[in-house]
């Protein structure tokens, strides 16, 4: 294939530039992925690099695996060496080669955010803190953000009581996770630019192996991010780095996309290269989407452009309250895909909290219309599925004292938090952990020293167990990861024990079914490869793609989708932009910049809806309309709804008013006359084909009366009243 072939001028530019240091700033839908690929095959096939001498990173496995793909294909598989992943699995790995050099040993395992928040619970309780007053999310994040910022426990200050609690917590936390053998996400930066800091062999080894550095989503990293790459490139000096400040959307997790300003100040030969046309979107949708972006400062402006023509003006639609909203979304999409106009994977409905989606949930059921929702329960924390986890983590690390106290009773197996409890007391005497002791037990039994510290009932299921975890231990060491998957399964009778709960067993095992298959895809691999694979797995790469029905995710989790019909929801002060982005100049520029991802994601049709009013806590908020659809030339907008007509109106007078949106050519406006409805929520009503059912909800839209209704035999039914021939079996609701 000719790398060079069906490239712009601009992406030509980035993939054949000279080695040394390239700023690729890529605006939406540009191309940039063609880029970075054809970039890391452009060296190897062109300029004689080998594989194992670049090291390209990107922010999600997802990401990652497409990136391996294309380029493998373009330079037929010779990627023999290369390192191409994630930054924490990248860091992993290296963590794990160099453990002689750090407090922890390579089999360490990498803790979940729940397993942090119960390591800072531990430490606050025995540092006599409240948590009620000092909440343990709130000292993680403070934690996280610290680590990310490269300080480190002993370097945190404590210039007033608040700090000096975060200060305390987080030195008792960092000494739990080192007695556990264990590393949070942010340690696994912070530890790796630590080692390279201080150690000069190991800098100079992996400095000099690394001729390029390349990586992807440059403006979502943070500091620790950005020290470790100019550590790592500090030999050859090629860095070749591709992003766009506009896009940068994780502040709260430390991203900054200053670090693009870092970069032309530390490289200040650095070779800048815009990339700005779009091949994804509509110029209507660019042009809308520069129009809200150039209220920011500090920026690099581009003038994004797409030959895909000027597409469709962009829908407003300000609906009477968010019930109505959700309506209008589900039915639209209903009515699409129903005419065979659209495909359900073509949409998504994007908002800025994920509270958002309960009402979007419900139109959907009401509908009877099947979603995928993103951002959700995670497969991965699901009961059933960290049980699972957590004995493999055992397995892997015996020191892991939070996946023994989880597990230990998992199934029932008779040994409460006293025998616990006694289990770490024993162990702290002993100079041992926990695990140590239970592998003693196993071996030993009676004729261990420890087991006369429980009661004969309690040191023999102990050792029971401890005979169990020895034993998957010596598996570990000659069978599969499947293979050991397999025996922990059988040995603790997991599938009974997931199958006895009736109503959910099936799905539950499946689940666990689903884990067990993943085990398959390491078994050329060691256990702890599998096991970062699953501590490093984000929300995008569990995105379920085989379902063709619409997508609800939050904006967040939004970049790097596209879609041919988003809509945006909630775009009202308070929600988009957010409140507390109010009095915070750099919030109120990341909101915007939310927005801006959130609208470069629509191929051709993007509708903006809001609503007048929205249920707090029983009552009804009146709203006003966010401050970025003033941004918004109205040349560019077809504005649509009914407004709530303040006063006398009741909540079925006012919801009945909204219409669909008109067809092509009339004025806009509703013409909907007010109907005295027949049905009422509540009716007990019975269908000639379908049986009995429960009237759930009125409307009426367009002059005529629509029903949902729950039938017994066949779930919810969207039907129009005129045409149902419902007979009604209680009047009196």
């Amino acid at each position: 294939m000719d790398l060079l072939a069906n490239l712009n001028q601009q992406q030509f530019q980035a993939v054949t530039a000279p080695p040394g240091q390239v700023l690729v700033l890529a605006g939406p839908g540009s191309g940039k992925t063609r880029v970075l690929t054809r970039r890391i095959a452009y060296l190897i096939r062109e300029m004689g690099v080998p594989a194992y001498h670049i090291l390209a990173v990107t922010f999600t496995n997802k990401a990652a695996q497409e990136m391996e793909s294309r380029v493998s294909s373009l330079v037929e598989g010779n990627l023999e060496g290369i390192w191409l992943g994630t930054f924490h699995a990248m860091c992993a790995r290296l963590l794990h080669r160099e453990a002689q050099l750090l407090p922890f040993k390579s089999n360490f395992v990498i803790f979940d955010e729940d397993d942090q928040e119960t390591l800072v619970k531990q430490a606050l309780k025995e540092l006599n803190i409240d948590d009620k007053l000092s909440k343990p999310g709130s000292i993680l994040n403070k934690i996280s953000t610290a680590k990310n910022n490269l300080i480190l426990a002993e370097e945190y200050p404590s210039g007033n009581y608040r700090e000096e609690i975060v200060s305390r917590v987080y030195k008792l936390y960092q000494a739990k996770l080192i007695k556990n053998n264990a590393v949070d996400f942010d340690d696994l930066l912070l530890w790796t630019v630590k080692l390279l800091a201080e150690n000069k062999d190991v800098r100079d080894a992996y400095s000099h192996r690394f001729e390029h550095v390349l990586v992807d989503e440059f403006q979502d990293t943070n500091l620790a991010q950005y020290e470790l790459l100019k550590l790592l490139a500090s030999h050859h000096g090629n860095i070749f780095v591709v992003g766009d400040e506009d896009q940068s959307i994780y502040r709260w997790r430390g991203a900054d996309y200053r670090n693009v300003l870092r970069f032309e100040q530390d490289y200040p030969a650095c070779r800048t290269i815009l990339l700005e046309q779009n091949y994804r979107s509509t110029q209507t949708v660019l042009d809308a989407a520069r129009a809200v972006i150039d209220a920011n400062t500090h920026r690099t402006p581009k003038a994004l452009f797409t030959e895909r023509g000027v597409g469709e003006k962009i829908t407003l639609f300000e609906a009477n309250d968010d019930r109505a909203e959700a309506d209008y979304v589900v039915e639209n999409i209903f009515q699409a895909i129903q005419s065979r106009k659209a495909k359900g994977s073509d949409f998504a409905v994007m908002y800025r909290t994920n509270a958002q989606s309960r009402l979007l949930e419900e139109a959907c059921m009401r509908a009877g219309l099947p979603y995928r929702i993103l951002g959700a329960q995670r497969f991965y924390g699901r009961r059933e599925v960290k049980d699972m986890i957590a004995y493999l983590r055992l397995v892997q690390n015996p020191a892991d004292e939070l996946s023994l106290g989880r597990v230990i009773n998992v199934p029932t197996r008779g040994i409460g938090d006293k025998t616990m409890e006694v289990l770490r007391q024993v162990a702290r005497a002993a100079g041992k952990t926990p695990g140590d002791v239970l592998l003693e037990l196993g071996e030993l039994r009676e004729k261990s020293p420890h087991f006369a510290r429980f009661s004969n009932r309690a040191g023999l299921l102990l050792s029971d167990f401890g005979s169990l975890l020895s034993k998957w231990l010596k598996g570990k060491e000659t069978h599969s990861v499947s293979q050991v998957f397999d025996a922990i399964i059988k040995d603790i009778r997991f599938r009974e024990y997931i199958e006895d709960d009736h109503e959910f067993g099936e799905s539950r095992w499946e689940n666990v079914q689903e884990l067990r298959r993943q085990a398959f895809e390491f078994n050329e691999k060691e256990l702890s490869d599998y096991l970062q694979r699953l501590a490093l797995v984000s929300d995008q790469d569990t995105l379920p793609e085989k379902q063709d029905a619409p997508l609800l995710l939050t904006l967040h989790a939004a970049k790097g989708l596209e879609f041919d019909t988003v809509f945006i929801v909630g775009l009202d002060e308070g929600l988009l932009p957010h409140a507390r982005s109010r009095d915070e100049p750099e919030e109120m520029s990341e909101e915007r910049r939310l927005f801006y991802v959130g609208v470069t994601r629509a191929k051709n049709h993007l509708h903006l809806v809001r609503a007048e009013q929205r249920t707090s806590f029983g009552a009804f908020e009146f709203n006003r309309p966010s401050q970025f659809l003033d941004s918004i030339p109205e040349e560019l907008i077809s504005r649509q709804g009914a407004r709530i007509a303040r006063g006398s109106k009741s909540r079925l007078d006012a919801y009945s008013g909204w219409s669909l949106p008109t067809p092509s050519g009339s004025n806009g406006e509703s013409h909907a006359r007010i109907l005295e409805p027949k049905y009422k929520a509540g009716m007990r009503v019975k269908h000639e084909s379908w049986g009995e059912g429960l009237v759930v909800d009125v409307r009426i839209q367009d002059n005529e009366e629509r029903l949902d209704v729950f039938f017994d035999s066949v779930g919810f039914k969207r039907l129009l009243a005129s045409l149902a021939k419902l007979e009604i079996l209680n009047k009196s609701q």
